[in-house]
């Protein structure tokens, strides 16, 4: 049976909205990881079959395929192609996924996957308001199919997420104390030096900006997101720039190569979820990836799940009954942040380092995604 191995992986640090990584070009936050990751695995770089890389909102410097685009402002063979990725924000946990798929058919031995995502220079739903700009509806808007389906009422993470909220029972104050602990685990992670080996410094900037002490006070000073609301910004994803990468060999290529595999990657899936509360798709993925890998949720040493918002994740645990302190251990995006395009591969990475310190065996990543999916990996250490 063909197997697919994750040989290393290496992330920039996560910059904040306007912070050391702003003015760095999509496609060079890109190139920084892909030199490092050729570096530290060895690898002739001639002999990648493909680059599979994830970002969203690919307009102005991140349209033109940054995948492509990346490899090639790294310097590295022209011989080797690029593809990007659009699964919303599980765009690079998709690119994985495919990678993966590639070496499980054996049409390809050697794949790089990873994102880059420069939200400071190219905001949140650019390509969205650039079609509005240009006459064109907004996803969701003007589709006969679609309205007759859901309607015209509003279809928006902000919505879904306070919905979310509204369904599971889940307060303002038990959100915000979920928010603080994510906060609390990244800054007790950055001063152990537990993301050091996954990162590499870029712009002056070598560790994550995102998590501070948390303060109480303006905490609950936060107007709600929405009139009459339960969320806050405190509960929400922060603005951000990076990238990660990723190399997935087969087993051939492993010995061809002289590699050594960090994990192996053991299951891999996508569900669909209500596209209206959106969010909520982790949670039948997660049962789905469970049922196929024959495994239980208590089978899983750590768990990576993107911190969109407080409420996404605490919906996940009530209903999977996870070991809270096995999810998201050093912190997730509430404090580390969300570079769309390349958070799946940021997870992948921090998952991969956290088992290894850990010396647990399975890891398991998901991640809601606009439009209702969700994507599942689940990854077995080996090294």
């Amino acid at each position: 049976m063909a197997e697919a191995y994750l040989v290393d992986a290496v992330r920039t640090p996560v910059g904040r909205r306007g912070g050391g990584l702003a003015g760095v070009h999509p496609a060079d936050l890109g190139a920084h990881v892909l030199r490092e990751l050729v570096r530290r695995t060895g690898i002739d770089p001639a002999a990648v079959d493909d680059v599979v890389f994830g970002c969203v909102d690919a307009v102005g410097a991140q349209a033109g395929n940054l995948g492509r685009t990346a490899w090639l402002a790294a310097g590295l063979p022209e011989q080797v192609p690029g593809v990007t990725v659009d699964r919303q924000c599980g765009s690079s946990q998709q690119a994985v996924h495919f990678a993966a798929q590639a070496v499980l058919s054996g049409t390809a031995d050697l794949v790089v996957a990873g994102g880059a995502q420069n939200m400071s220079a190219i905001p949140i739903s650019s390509a969205m308001t650039l079609g509005s700009g240009l006459g064109f509806p907004e996803p969701f808007r003007g589709s006969a199919g679609w309205t007759a389906r859901y309607g015209t009422q509003e279809i928006s993470q902000f919505r879904g997420a306070e919905l979310i909220a509204q369904r599971w029972g889940l307060s303002r104050e038990v959100m915000e104390q979920y928010a603080v602990r994510s906060h609390e685990r990244a800054l007790a992670a950055r001063r152990d030096g537990m993301f050091d080996r996954e990162i590499v410094a870029l712009n002056g900037v070598a560790r994550d900006e995102g998590p501070r002490e948390p303060d109480w006070d303006k905490i609950r000073s936060l107007p709600p997101l929405r009139p009459g609301g339960r969320l806050t910004a405190a509960m929400a994803s922060q603005i951000s720039d990076g990238a990660a990468a990723l190399l997935v060999a087969s087993e051939r290529a492993l010995s061809t190569h002289n590699l050594v595999p960090r994990a192996r990657l053991h299951h891999i899936s996508a569900r669909g979820a209500d596209p209206v509360l959106m969010l909520t798709g982790p949670i039948p993925a997660t049962e789905y990836a469970l049922a196929r890998a024959g495994m239980s949720i208590g089978d899983i040493d750590l768990v990576e799940i993107n911190e969109a918002f407080a409420p996404v994740v605490l919906a996940w645990l009530a209903e999977t009954g996870a070991d809270p302190d096995r999810v998201n251990p050093v912190g997730g995006a509430i404090a580390l942040g969300h570079p769309l395009g390349a958070t799946g591969a940021r997870l992948m990475t921090t998952l991969l380092n956290q088992l290894e310190r850990t010396g647990g065996r399975y890891g398991l990543q998901t991640m809601c995604e606009g439009g209702g999916t969700a994507n599942v990996t689940i990854v077995e250490r080996m090294s």
